[in-house]
């Protein structure tokens, strides 16, 4: 969600009954200013909170001129003071894959590390596998889960240069209500997967400037996406039934969109029984 229309965007993704007191929303209003400047980023987007047991971690992103490149990740407990997070990792990702429970809202705190049992301790300096695994490091692989898994924008937002590079589509005058409704007009902001194994005849119809991300149409599985009109139907809302708490916003015939994470950070496992 861009930090700019920070207190519109809340707004329109209230629905949900998530979202800041007043004291939060001014707060980071004026931080994620400042963090742009510090750190020169050319657009920061606030990503989003995750709830511990014990507090709670707020996140922002920050772009650079190609908006495809790896995001620098930064995270804060009060909203004022921002600390920068590592890149995520394979490693760290399936680590966190594997970790269960709730977060605790204290970055040292340290988890067992869950692929090691008692027996493999004794070799684990021989071995240079980590005994505990830090909680900073469950939160960077948690953000990054999300963001591949869930992390959208609508068609046409952003389009991609013949050198490779992506940047904002100034020429997007944001989606018709129609194509609003319909799960093929929204992509993941992540690297394609589903769209490498099309074939010829498929790639054909596609726009190679706009059509380079992969639909939600066809997520596993099917059902994971709920689709709203909201605010006298002035608003389309989706949900991800898979990230409980992922709320993406979009005003059809506007450039207003984003999308906001308010949730515990543990992935909805039971999501196909549900369906």
């Amino acid at each position: 969600m861009e930090a700019a229309s920070l207190p519109a965007g809340l707004e329109l993704v209230a629905g949900g009954g998530a979202g800041l007191s007043p004291e939060k929303r001014a707060v980071l209003g004026s931080s994620l200013l400042l963090l742009q400047r510090d750190y020169r980023f050319e657009r920061v987007w606030f990503w989003g909170c995750i709830q511990g047991v014990r507090g709670a971690y707020y996140i922002a992103e920050g772009l650079g001129p190609d908006r495809a490149a790896p995001r620098s990740r930064l995270y804060s407990l009060n909203c004022v003071e921002w600390s920068l997070l590592p890149p995520a990792t394979k490693e760290m990702v399936a680590q966190a894959e594997q970790l269960k429970g709730r977060f605790q809202g204290d970055p040292s705190f340290e988890y067992e590390n869950p692929e090691i049992n008692a027996e493999d301790a004794e070799g684990l300096i021989e071995d240079s596998k980590e005994l505990l695994i830090k909680e900073e490091a469950r939160l960077v692989a948690t953000i990054e889960q999300i963001d591949r898994a869930v992390g959208i924008i609508p068609r046409g937002a952003f389009v991609k240069t013949p050198l490779g590079s992506v940047h904002e589509n100034r020429n997007f005058e944001g989606l018709s209500l129609t194509e609003a409704k319909k799960l093929s007009s929204y992509f993941h902001f992540t690297e394609p997967v589903n769209l490498k194994n099309k074939t010829l005849l498929e790639k054909a119809d596609l726009d190679p400037s706009t059509d380079f991300l992969d639909s939600l149409e066809h997520d596993v599985p099917q059902g994971s996406w709920t689709v709203q009109l909201e605010k006298g139907g002035t608003v389309v809302v989706l949900r991800s039934l898979l990230w409980l708490g992922l709320t993406f916003y979009h005003v059809p015939m506007t450039k207003q969109y984003g999308y906001v994470y308010f949730g515990t950070g543990e992935k909805n496992l039971d999501l196909p029984f549900m369906l």
